[in-house]
């Protein structure tokens, strides 16, 4: 199911929703994504996807209408939870995958300081048997690693597709798709089909990891979020491909 979060009204709602959940650790229980134009800090942010694994649920944040609500407003059972304490917190688990460009707009943009991030990119290539030379991207990963059936590898592919012709320049597109309100259907199905599948591979690669490894990964994260701190920090390039270890 998902669900746009498009006034404040329905923030107030999503935080309190979502409090009673944030104590999973294991599995984590958010699992977020960002959608926009030239995401990063020099970009503009639409949408934040954010799954609730515990219900399975997903919210469009919608960033482009809210501005700094979207991170400000709290709860009114949870008067003390917005979504910015929520992803600042060193205690609550958030999963992303490639969490880059992400966390360089989040951080310049609005000012969030990610704690406490699952890198699924960085933990398939820690999880892989073969070459780490370069990390994969997520439909690679997802392709690769969750056996989907025929009929659901044609949906997912169906909905990529689709997505991509209205926001990718070389396909006709344009990135200011994720800024035409309503949101096109399109745009939703998109959105929730990515940040559904990461529970599901973020299960896989953590039944994976030695203790070995889950500290390289927790190291090479934080390395990660660093980065917005970097003035030489580029969102595009080939050694974007390149893996940490």
């Amino acid at each position: 199911m998902t669900t746009i979060i498009d006034t404040t009204e329905a923030l107030i709602n999503l935080i309190d929703s979502i409090t009673p959940y944030l104590t999973s650790t294991s599995p984590p229980a958010l699992y977020l994504d960002v959608e926009g134009i030239d995401l990063w800090r020099d970009g503009y942010i639409s949408i934040v996807q954010l799954h609730l694994h515990p219900n399975s649920h997903t919210y469009l944040i919608d960033i482009h209408l809210l501005g700094e609500r979207a991170f400000t407003t709290t709860g009114l059972r949870a008067p003390t939870s917005s979504l910015k304490s929520i992803l600042e917190s060193p205690a609550i688990p958030v999963v992303f995958f490639d969490v880059r460009n992400d966390n360089d707009a989040l951080f310049h943009l609005y000012g969030i300081n990610l704690k406490n991030v699952h890198d699924i990119q960085l933990m398939e290539l820690a999880a892989r048997p073969s070459s780490k030379r370069f990390v994969w991207g997520l439909a690679k990963t997802v392709e690769q690693y969750l056996h989907m059936s025929s009929t659901e590898a044609m949906e997912w592919q169906r909905v990529k597709e689709a997505g991509k012709r209205l926001f990718l320049p070389a396909m006709g597109g344009t990135f200011t798709v994720f800024n035409k309100r309503p949101i096109t259907q399109e745009i939703v199905n998109y959105c929730t089909q990515d940040v559904q599948q990461l529970p599901a591979l973020w299960a896989f690669f953590n039944l994976r990891l030695s203790a070995y490894w889950r500290l390289r990964v927790s190291r090479a994260t934080e390395d990660r979020l660093q980065l917005c701190r970097d003035t030489q920090y580029t969102p595009r390039g080939r050694e974007k491909a390149l893996g940490p270890f």
